[in-house]
């Protein structure tokens, strides 16, 4: 069987010297939960590098991933770099990854042009909506105040809440219809203006934080909040496999016209 290939962008470990391991060196890296939700319905996954840096002499670009693969995960991980929706950071720790934006706005790009699909997962999300002239809540807690908490540092994947499937939309046909859903949340920024040519598909109903969203128009672009990659059964969460092979069936269809 042909498998699918699947692309999923890189965290970036900027050097740092009182790291133990190479703290000289920018390290990238997936996390192994990421690749192997790709793998639970056939798909191989492959990490796509950033060709940029200070040591790269070729001629490799984004694009030549997005010929070579058939879809893409935009992965969790740092803050998004205010300065690309126009704002300056709010407090030090919330200025980003500026470098990581680049390289992953530049792999949205380039998959969309190729006609394969984008899927993101929670600064994947985050990072989609500004791509496309979004804006976003540098921290929802200081800037939406009374919101729940979307982040527990001690808890992490298992801080858990509802959100609300909008009525009508592409998720709440692959989730079973409208209403509440348990997802997990490990996110401090949020979307606050969304992007033109999106729609939303759910919300936390406790603040109306934006928690899923998708393209209108010709590209194939979905993207939640939460990690459906930590999701579990036993832990009483959605079902995100058929997110999952929605994407994958997209980029099966991308394949055969391509």
């Amino acid at each position: 069987m042909d498998r699918l290939k699947i692309g999923i962008s890189a965290c970036f470990f900027h050097p740092d010297p009182v790291r133990k391991v190479a703290a000289s060196k920018t390290l990238q890296f997936i996390e192994q939960s990421t690749a192997h939700w790709v793998m639970s319905l056939g798909a191989l996954p492959f990490m796509v590098p950033a060709p940029s840096g200070d040591t790269f002499r070729g001629d490799v670009a984004v694009a030549d991933y997005a010929r070579a693969l058939d879809g893409i995960v935009m992965h969790g991980g740092a803050d998004v770099w205010p300065g690309n929706y126009g704002e300056e950071p709010l407090r030090p720790e919330w200025s980003g990854d500026r470098l990581r934006d680049e390289y992953e706005m530049a792999l949205v790009r380039a998959f969309s042009a190729a006609g394969k699909p984008v899927f993101g997962i929670c600064r994947g999300l985050q990072l989609i909506n500004v791509a496309h002239g979004g804006t976003l809540y540098q921290d929802i807690a200081t800037q939406k105040p009374g919101s729940r908490t979307h982040r527990d540092a001690d808890a992490y994947d298992l801080n858990f809440h509802d959100v609300s499937i909008l009525p009508g939309t592409r998720l709440a046909d692959l989730l079973g219809g409208p209403g509440a859903h348990k997802i997990n949340s490990v996110h401090h920024q949020g979307i606050k203006d969304l992007a033109p040519g999106f729609t939303v598909e759910a919300t936390s109903p406790d603040d109306g934080v934006i928690e899923a969203i998708r393209a209108t128009g010709d590209a194939w672009i979905h993207a939640v909040q939460w990690h459906p990659e930590f999701h579990r059964a036993e832990l009483g969460v959605v079902d995100d496999s058929p997110l999952l092979k929605d994407f994958l069936d997209a980029a099966q269809a991308a394949r055969r016209t391509l």
